[in-house]
């Protein structure tokens, strides 16, 4: 599959619940995240293109009072895990406001999984 996304994804280290608002029932737990969308990894899976409401459950960030934010959003594909009982899930926000783009970029600044090396103190070599 052809790579179309605009902004590279963060992985979260933080466990996050998101729910469909008006369905009511939990899709999964967030797996990344942009400005532009998500990927929830799900135990079912959900059909291309449907529309919904997602409820993302926040943790807690400097700044943000708010506990959950919901924004509307389109499945843009669906496609099973490595692990055969989970759906990765992604999601294109429809057009969010700035109150929830704040959250989301405060969630990417305060959780998102950083690969970058430690900057340890060098050791010095052993002497001959």
């Amino acid at each position: 599959m052809q790579e179309r996304r605009k902004e590279p994804r963060k992985n979260l280290m933080a466990y996050t619940q998101v729910f469909d608002l008006y369905g009511g029932y939990q899709i999964g737990t967030l797996g990344d995240l942009t400005l532009k969308g998500a990927m929830v990894i799900s135990e079912h899976t959900l059909e291309k293109n449907a529309e919904l409401t997602l409820a993302i459950e926040l943790p807690d960030l400097p700044d943000i009072q708010v506990t959950r934010i919901t924004i509307p959003a389109r499945v843009v594909w669906s496609q099973q895990d490595i692990s055969p009982e989970y759906f990765n899930i992604g999601f294109e926000f429809n057009n969010p406001k700035p109150d929830q783009l704040k959250a989301i970029q405060a969630i990417i600044d305060n959780y998102e999984f950083r690969r970058d090396s430690p900057n340890y103190p060098i050791k010095p070599s052993p002497s001959k």
